[in-house]
């Protein structure tokens, strides 16, 4: 492929801001500068996967239209932070395309190193239109790149910070999007996403919501796997992985029900009233989650079929959780399925955000 020919112009260059390693981290590299880690290859020119019987470029699963090297970016603003890296603008400098670039600095630490990996798998892999699309990943000077699909109407967080309630048609429709990214993650790819909170569901204008930040997520061998290491943020964790039991993919369930719930409410739904001014501590969390009754929508302020659906999310056995699938076809879904109702409305009502969520 043909390179473009550089702007007359000089543009900025992107640069990274790498500290200094406590520990080297040769182990994992190779001497011409590559990040190795079992089948994958990283290093300034992308990502290569390497099986016995062939090799594969993440550029050829999800192949752009232009020739992509990280050099062709430059830095607008840094707009968040994700789980283990900074989250920043950057654009396309010869076609001015605009992308989200996650860096992460390397750390020798074995469950740090395991999670980049496995979101660079994971991203690498993901084919689904409501998971946010990694086009490229690098390996340089110290720290991996992600770049990732530009999200420009920030996350949920964003949105319910500005609007303080979303409305239940709004909501179904959020809910569609983010059991169908569940469904692929828990049927197709066999993830635990593991950290399903507002500010790892992105937006943008189309009113397109879309699942993020795989950096805690967890690769199943089936669809019978669980897990028992506690990661993620504990405030939306179901009530067996917050009290260090096994888990599987209906830990998933019980957050994405908080977080319906808290987007109707205007509070997280473990905070008394809307005048508490603190979130509870992690003691009193954990205290809430395992030893009371769960959360649930006031009947008096929610159609049934809205109450019906945060229920049957929010169970203290995940045996009583509906799966991603089975929610889909939940009554709340299907009542607004044929209502032509347009997120795109709600989020282009309101200012982008200065520095996202993540």
């Amino acid at each position: 492929m043909m390179r473009m020919k550089k702007p007359l112009i000089s543009t900025k260059q992107l640069k990274l801001s790498v500290p200094a390693q406590e520990t080297p981290i040769t182990n994992f590299l190779t001497a011409s500068g590559t990040f190795q880690d079992g089948d994958l290859l990283l290093n300034m020119k992308g990502l290569r996967l390497i099986s016995e019987e062939k090799e594969t470029r993440s550029s050829d699963v999800k192949e752009l239209d232009f020739e992509f090297l990280l050099e062709d970016l430059e830095t607008i603003k840094v707009i968040g932070k994700g789980s283990g890296g900074v989250v920043q603008l950057v654009r396309h400098k010869w076609v001015g395309r605009l992308f989200a670039l996650k860096v992460i600095q390397m750390n020798i630490q074995e469950e740090v190193r395991k999670q980049i990996v496995q979101e660079l798998k994971i991203n690498q892999a993901a084919q689904c239109s409501h998971v946010v699309v990694c086009h490229h990943s690098f390996y340089h000077n110290g720290a991996i790149s992600l770049v990732l699909e530009y999200m420009d109407r920030g996350s949920l967080a964003d949105v319910i910070r500005q609007v303080k309630t979303i409305l239940e048609p709004y909501l179904a429709v959020v809910c569609k999007q983010v059991l169908l990214g569940l469904v692929y993650l828990h049927n197709e790819r066999h993830v635990i996403h593991r950290d399903i909170k507002p500010s790892n569901l992105l937006v943008n204008q189309k009113g397109e919501v879309k699942i993020t930040d795989f950096g805690v997520s967890a690769m199943l061998g089936s669809s019978m796997g669980q897990r028992d290491t506690f990661v993620g943020t504990y405030n939306y964790m179901s009530p067996e992985r917050i009290s260090g039991s096994t888990y599987d993919y209906s830990s998933d369930i019980w957050s994405l029900g908080l977080v319906i719930l808290e987007c109707a409410i205007g509070r997280f739904p473990y905070i008394q009233s809307e005048d508490q001014q603190s979130w509870p501590s992690f003691y009193e969390l954990l205290d809430a989650i395992v030893g009371k009754p769960p959360p649930s929508a006031p009947p008096d302020q929610f159609s049934p079929e809205f109450c019906s659906f945060i229920s049957s999310c929010i169970q203290k056995d995940p045996r009583d959780r509906m799966s991603s699938s089975e929610l889909l076809s939940h009554p709340f879904i299907k009542k607004f399925e044929d209502k032509d109702i347009d997120l795109a409305i709600l989020v282009g009502s309101l200012e982008a955000p200065v520095n996202f969520s993540r």
